[in-house]
């Protein structure tokens, strides 16, 4: 059985944010699905404005990245003997995340 729910939240959604247009990283192997947590998500003070996207295999590592590139991240979980890495590096990117069931 395939649970596509989040099983971990970084920081709180209603943290401000920063960009008029949010840097979006999105991480795994099936982007549709990933594009869905994107519904709802808040934008600021109601303004109309352009999410900046970026989608990365979730074999890929996020080291490359640098420090609060992103406003929020939406990724698949990665196995056991990756996950404490990876999420070292996921709080470091992103103001906001999401791990998500692949």
């Amino acid at each position: 059985m395939s649970c596509s729910r989040p099983l971990i939240r970084l920081s709180p959604f209603t943290s401000p944010l920063t960009h008029r247009n949010p840097r979006i990283l999105l991480g795994g192997s099936h982007q549709p699905t990933l594009l869905r947590y994107l519904d709802g998500w808040p934008r600021r003070n109601g303004k109309p404005g352009a999410f900046l996207i970026e989608f990365i295999d979730h074999h890929q590592s996020l080291s490359s990245f640098a420090n609060d590139r992103f406003d929020l991240a939406v990724v698949q979980s990665p196995g056991a003997e990756k996950a404490e890495e990876f999420i070292r590096h996921l709080t470091r990117i992103a103001r906001q995340g999401l791990i998500t069931r692949g």
